[in-house]
């Protein structure tokens, strides 16, 4: 059996602070055989910086997956073609910098596949995420059997159809990009695990991630604001996912929620405990 551990948005200073405290704990804790963190909000809430994702990779990320803020900082655009296990959404167009798949060796000796796509609707009118993923899926399978598709998109019904899209064929799909956990992590009918949204790895008492005054005086005044991360309350989003390396389809999943004192009463334990 493979475990995945899938940790949601990292947003800003705070949600940086989460992993780097915690994530050797957390691996130990859930017998985590590999680790796939979204890391596209992980600079002030926007984008990411070659050292941010270079601290990741150190913490104990193997692959950092991406969205539409991919390239907010322009800095990270010459890193992709060093690293590729940054990942940023497939069905960008063609010439785009990057890739939007890698196949990486987990602790146990597994292989397994890390695909990204990003949704349309509500979002950046990019090639069809539907078409594309299937594509990708082609392109690993001789190499992996164990697939997990990060799906960054807006809307609900979008990752529902995605989920319903890829059941059986990939071991697990995670939905990102709200930051908002959803409550519907399930096995569909034909083995794929399947959750809306992970939720943010972050800080919560926010307006997802945002500090909250300037959120509320753009909706009641409609004037823009300057957003700066919030820092109060971060809690780690993630999902653990099990998956049989024989027929490639997940046999557990589950939500992973925990507080920065959580995650402290974790590091604390000794090792064979956790």
């Amino acid at each position: 059996m493979t475990r995945l551990l899938f940790i949601g948005d990292i947003v800003g200073k705070p949600g940086r602070e989460l992993v780097r405290r915690g994530l050797a704990a957390l691996v130990t804790h859930y017998r985590a055989d590999l680790v796939i963190a979204n890391g596209e909000n992980a600079a002030a809430g926007f984008g990411i910086t070659p050292d941010i994702a270079d601290d990741f990779f150190e913490y104990g990320v193997h692959v950092i997956t991406g969205g539409n803020h991919t390239w907010d900082k322009k800095e990270i655009v010459p890193y992709f073609a060093d690293h590729p296990r940054m990942l940023r959404p497939a069905n960008f167009p063609p010439g785009t910098p990057g890739r939007g798949r890698v196949v990486v060796r987990a602790t146990n000796g597994v292989s397994v596949a890390v695909i990204n796509a990003m949704g349309r609707v509500f979002m950046t009118a990019l090639d069809d995420p539907f078409r594309v993923v299937l594509e990708e899926i082609e392109a690993v399978r001789a190499e992996a059997r164990v697939i997990l598709v990060d799906f960054h998109a807006e809307a609900t019904s979008e990752k529902v159809a995605m989920g319903w899209h890829l059941d059986g064929r990939v071991a697990a799909v995670v939905g990102t990009h709200t930051h908002v956990a959803t409550a519907d992590s399930r096995i569909l009918p034909q083995g794929t695990a399947y959750q809306t949204d992970v939720g943010m790895t972050g800080p919560h008492d926010s307006v997802i991630g945002v500090e909250r005054g300037a959120i509320l005086q753009r909706f009641l005044t409609g004037l823009p604001q300057r957003f700066e991360t919030a820092t109060e309350n971060p809690r780690l989003n993630a999902v653990l996912v099990a998956a049989d390396e024989t027929t490639g389809l997940a046999t557990h999943i589950e939500r992973v929620s925990l507080s920065a004192h959580d995650i402290e009463a974790l590091v604390a334990q000794p090792a064979a405990a956790r």
